[in-house]
């Protein structure tokens, strides 16, 4: 069996594999029918245009069920391990809900793109990044409350580090893109899909869409920290049935079924 195939492991890697695929096969596309300059454009700039905006909305959408499976697997997990610790259990209702709300936000930013709808754009992107990075937070800050019993503290410090990049490109992201959209480098900067390096503004627009990229990057990365925990865990779903047949009324017949759905085990 290989490592990936242990557990519910596939489902990070899944999330991983495939958001890191759409932003590159984006990429490409739009270098290759000429649409944005090949030296670092926004992520958002390479789902802009037909045909890498169909590419570019259909796969972040996937990106978007597997994220909300990804979260609630952890989210069952952390319950499973700390079923008496109730500091843990609120944090952990915490955590799914502000990481489904980032989900949400991914989904915006798929369906409305930048130069369309530009404000809903920016709305999805807050959520995403805003709320997902506080979603990290709390897994980060769950982890240490885990340790050593239940979580090593490689792991803490390893998801922490990634906290902490993840930091640094939003508050890189804000203050470059503040200075860039102030409106001292001309208007209609949304719109403006090509630069040129001698342009007013280039500089604060390179350091934007590096940030923007390495953030990306960086939530990817703190996905990839669930492997390990997922190859020790499985879901099963308990079937309950309240009648013989779909006709009858509930409560004259009562029986469960449990059905193993993935191979694995806390």
């Amino acid at each position: 069996m290989w490592w990936f195939q242990q557990g519910l492991s596939f489902l990070p890697v899944a999330l991983v594999v495939w958001s890191a695929a759409s932003f590159v096969f984006s990429y490409i596309t739009a270098i290759v029918l000429h649409h944005v300059d090949p030296l670092v454009p926004y992520i958002s700039d390479t789902g802009t245009i037909p045909p890498e905006r169909c590419l570019f909305g259909i796969m972040l959408n996937v990106s978007t069920f597997l994220g909300i499976a990804t979260m609630y697997v952890r989210y069952k997990q952390v319950s499973a391990l700390s079923p008496e610790k109730h500091k843990i259990l609120r944090l952990n209702k915490l955590g799914l809900t502000l990481g489904w709300t980032s989900c949400f936000g991914l989904c915006i930013i798929a369906n409305f793109q930048k130069c369309i709808l530009y404000y809903i754009h920016v709305l999805g992107a807050c959520l995403t990044f805003g709320v997902g990075s506080i979603y990290m937070l709390v897994q980060t800050i769950l982890s240490y409350l885990m340790q050593p019993e239940l979580h090593s503290k490689d792991i803490f410090w390893t998801r922490l580090a990634v906290f902490l990049w993840s930091c640094s490109s939003i508050l890189s992201m804000f203050v470059s893109s503040v200075v860039l959209y102030s409106g001292l480098y001309g208007q209609n900067l949304v719109q403006k899909l090509h630069w040129n390096s001698q342009e007013r503004g280039y500089t604060p627009h390179i350091i934007s869409t590096v940030s923007e990229w390495s953030l990306a990057f960086s939530f990817l990365s703190f996905f990839l920290t669930y492997i390990r925990d997922f190859q020790k865990i499985s879901l099963r779903a308990v079937v309950s049935l309240e009648g013989r047949t779909l006709h009858e009324s509930p409560g004259s017949f009562r029986a469960e079924e449990q059905t193993l759905l993935v191979a694995g085990s806390i």
